[in-house]
Formats: C-alpha cells, sequence, structure tokens
C-alpha cells in the first residue's frame, strides 16, 4: 500500500537549547563521557530539543537533565563450581516529581551507568506520557545470562536486591522485568525486599507471576501497546491491520508476543529476527509454527516456512511497518538510509539514533516513538501496582479494555499536537511528556 504524509518539522536538537550536562570527570562513578550515537547522548539531544521548543531556562534544562538519584553496587556471586567473580549493579531514579520511581531492571553484558541513566529518563517521559503517577528509573546488572545457571541468577539478584534496598519500595522506586530478566526475577525480588521488612509486600515490583500477585495481560501488554498504536497510526491513513505486511527485529519478549497478536489481527507478518539469524517469507510466516519452532531449537533460525536472511537485511525490507523490538541504536544514519517500511513502530528503547531519526523524517518514514509505542507494559504495570496495593484483582478482559483505552488516548494526544505543531510524533511526545514533568517540578516548587 501507499500513502503520503504531511511535511514534519525536526525539533533544532543542536542549538535549541544549551547541551545537557555530562558526567563530571571527577564524579564518582561517572561513566564515560557518552558520545554521539549513544542512548545517553541520543536522549540527551532529544531533550534539548524539547526543552528549546518550551522556551525553558538552562536551570529548568539542567534538572531534568540530571538524574536524582544513582546506585552504582558491587554484587559478587559464589558460583556454582566455588568461585567467586563480582559483577556491577546500577539503579538510577531520573526524576520522581510525578511520583515513585518506575522501570525495568535488565541483566546484560552491555549495561553501564550511562545506558542505565539514558532508560530511566525515557522512562520519565514514557510515564508522564501516558499520565502514570510515576517517575523514570531503570536498573541493570552487568552480567550474560546466558552464562549462568538459574541459581547463581537468583544468588545475584538477591544480593542486588539487598545492596540497592534503602532505595527501593512500592512508594520509592518499583523494579519490573526487562532484557535478560524475567518473573521469576521479579519473584525473587519481591521475596528479598519482604523477607527484610518482615511482611509480604508485592507491590514493590510488577511483572511477577500470577500466584504471588502478578496481572493477568502483563507479560504481553507491551507487545499489546505497539499493536494498538500501530493500528491507530494507520487509522490515520485509513488502512487496517489486515492489510498490512510486517517486519519484527527481535523475537522476544516484545516481538514475538507482538507478531502473535499482529498475525491474529490479521497483518501478514513476512519477516522476524534474533541474535543469531532472520527468517522471510514475502507471503507471511506460520507464526505459530515458529514459536513452536522456537520453543524447540531455542532461536528463529532454520524455520522450514521462511527463507534465511541477516538482520540487516529484515531492516531494509519492502514492508509497510516496521517494528524494531530488540536493542537500541539498530537504526542509525546509514541503517535508517535503507529503510523502505511506510511507518517505523518502535517496541525497542532507544532503537532509532538522532541521525536516524532525521534520515526517516526525510525520506517520509512515520516513527512512532518508542515512549509511545512501547508504553504498554508500564501502563499494565500501574494496573498491577494499583491491584496490588488494592488486593482486588481485575479480568484479562478488564485489563485490555484498559491497556487499549490508555495507548488509543495516548496516541491521540501526541498526533493532535504533532499535527498542530507541524513536528514529528518523536518530538511531540517528548514536548508533551518533558512539560508535564516540568510543571509538576514547577508546582511543587524548590526545597528548601
Amino acid at each position: 500500500m501507499t500513502t503520503t504524509s504531511a511535511p514534519q518539522t525536526t525539533l533544532p536538537t543542536e542549538t535549541a537549547a544549551p547541551p545537557a550536562p555530562g558526567p563530571r570527570d571527577d564524579a564518582p562513578h561517572a561513566g564515560r563521557v557518552p558520545g554521539a550515537g549513544s542512548p545517553l547522548a541520543t536522549a540527551h539531544a532529544q531533550l534539548a530539543g524539547a526543552v528549546g521548543f518550551l522556551g525553558y531556562d538552562d536551570g529548568l534544562h539542567q534538572m531534568l537533565a540530571t538524574p536524582r538519584r544513582e546506585v552504582n553496587v558491587a554484587v559478587p556471586l559464589r558460583r556454582d563450581d566455588g568461585r567467586t567473580v563480582l559483577f556491577h549493579g546500577y539503579r538510577v531514579q531520573h526524576n520522581v516529581s510525578r511520583g515513585p520511581g518506575k522501570g525495568g531492571l535488565r541483566y546484560s553484558p552491555g549495561v553501564d551507568l550511562d545506558e542505565v541513566r539514558a532508560l530511566a529518563m525515557w522512562m520519565t517521559w514514557k510515564c508522564a506520557l501516558v499520565d502514570l503517577p510515576y517517575g523514570g528509573a531503570k536498573g541493570g546488572v552487568t552480567i550474560d545470562p546466558r552464562e549462568h545457571s538459574d541459581a547463581e541468577l537468583e544468588r545475584v539478584t538477591r544480593r542486588y536486591t539487598s545492596e540497592i534496598m534503602p532505595v527501593i519500595g512500592p512508594e520509592r522506586d518499583i523494579m519490573a522485568p526487562d532484557m535478560g530478566t524475567n518473573e521469576q526475577t521479579m519473584a525473587w525480588v519481591m521475596d528479598t525486599y519482604s523477607v527484610n521488612q518482615g511482611y509480604t509486600i508485592p507491590g514493590v515490583v510488577t511483572g511477577k507471576p500470577i500466584t504471588v500477585g502478578g496481572s493477568l495481560g502483563r507479560t504481553t501488554a507491551t507487545s499489546a501497546g505497539v499493536v494498538h498504536v500501530t493500528s491507530a497510526a494507520l487509522a490515520e491513513e485509513d488502512a487496517d491491520l489486515s492489510e498490512v505486511s510486517v517486519a519484527i527485529q527481535g523475537f522476544g519478549k516484545v516481538g514475538s508476543h507482538a507478531a502473535a497478536i499482529f498475525a491474529a489481527r490479521g497483518a501478514r507478518v513476512v519477516a522476524v529476527s534474533d541474535q543469531y539469524g532472520a527468517v522471510h517469507d514475502p507471503d507471511g510466516l506460520d507464526v505459530r509454527g515458529l514459536f513452536e519452532h522456537v520453543a524447540a531449537t531455542g532461536s528463529v533460525v532454520g524455520f522450514e516456512r521462511g527463507a534465511a536472511i541477516d538482520n540487516d537485511a529484515l531492516l531494509a525490507l519492502d514492508v509497510d511497518v516496521l517494528v524494531p523490538a530488540a536493542v537500541g541504536g539498530v537504526l542509525d544514519e546509514e541503517a535508517a538510509g535503507r529503510v523502505r517500511a511506510r511507518w517505523v513502530v518502535e517496541g525497542a528503547n532507544g532503537p532509532t539514533t538522532a541521525e536516524g531519526d532525521r534520515v526517516l523524517a526525510k525520506n517520509g518514514v512515520t516513527v512512532v516513538p518508542d515512549v509511545l509505542a512501547n508504553a504498554g507494559g508500564v501502563v499494565v504495570s500501574y494496573f498491577e501496582w494499583v491491584q496490588a496495593n488494592q488486593a482486588y484483582w481485575w479480568t484479562a478482559q478488564e485489563i485490555g479494555e484498559k491497556l487499549e483505552h490508555r495507548m488509543q488516548h495516548a496516541y491521540d494526544e501526541v498526533s493532535s499536537f504533532a499535527r498542530r505543531e507541524e513536528l514529528s510524533l518523536r518530538d511531540a511526545a517528548l514536548v508533551i511528556g518533558v512539560q508535564r514533568v516540568a510543571e509538576a517540578h514547577q508546582i511543587r516548587g524548590l526545597y528548601p
């Protein structure tokens, strides 16, 4: 299908506002100075554009750019063979003006403080954008979970939780699963925190198993949110999910469920990938068969009802919708130039660099940004937190309806603002989120 789009104005990130402050050389655990294209550099550039549009002064800009609190901890692990190894863990609470911190915990060998800072900042704008009473936070441990047994991961999780315990809690900072973690990880966090407090506190985490206070619909919430906003974006061009082809980069927690939901709603899922490779069928993949293949082999590679391609080729496929749902920074300037999709819907956090964004805008590609597109996870996390605090549980249908309403409303707000101000959806979403956080700062005032 072919459509045309109105020209969009990109916020002038280089000159509109003073550069966001970077870490001082003498600051403890300052992390490396973010380079161009890094998640933190991208997050700072996006904030600078929004601040310039809103006309905020340098003092407010610096407050919005600087994390409220950062924790850097050592996480020793006694391995199953008796050896002791040391990992580094982080928790960043970027902003708590609108409520307690909220954000995932990721286990990945690439985790560092700058990445966690960027992810926490994006969570701040995301929570404000979908109007949740949260601030943004994020955590991580620099570890490859694939190299460790479940027993070792449990010990890492419990030690990490005990180290950051003074700054977390249902009224302070609420964790959720992220890359490399899952509902079992959250159960360990909840148990460690609860044992130390002396009673069960399910609201300290979200995304935990149903049997210990989790919410129906949480596992697929991010994916469902991606599909909801895709449907909303298509509707603006008088298109329907049943009319489009979709390529999904990443077949993990977000991408796999998104593929299933897209297929169930009639879209033609023509390609998916994971870290090992990708498969493609222009007539549409058998998503149910693909799930069975991944369960049996651990990868999409080797799926007989699809041709093998690489990840770079997937990003350049001639499809209607491209969903980057894996890691950050995959759509840089070069990769963005090869994108032929009409819509890019960001299931991952930060998959498009600032340079990639400019290229996509120049080429007329509509980008539904991560702070909107993947907000379904934190929306249902909020529902889970509310249910835990009330000890009253909603049905799956109630959760689904509430999620769809919240995502549709957020998309309509962003789209309307973008049209009125002639901005891209990303810039409109960031301006709305930043403005709501800034208003909370200003209304609360500065203490003392």
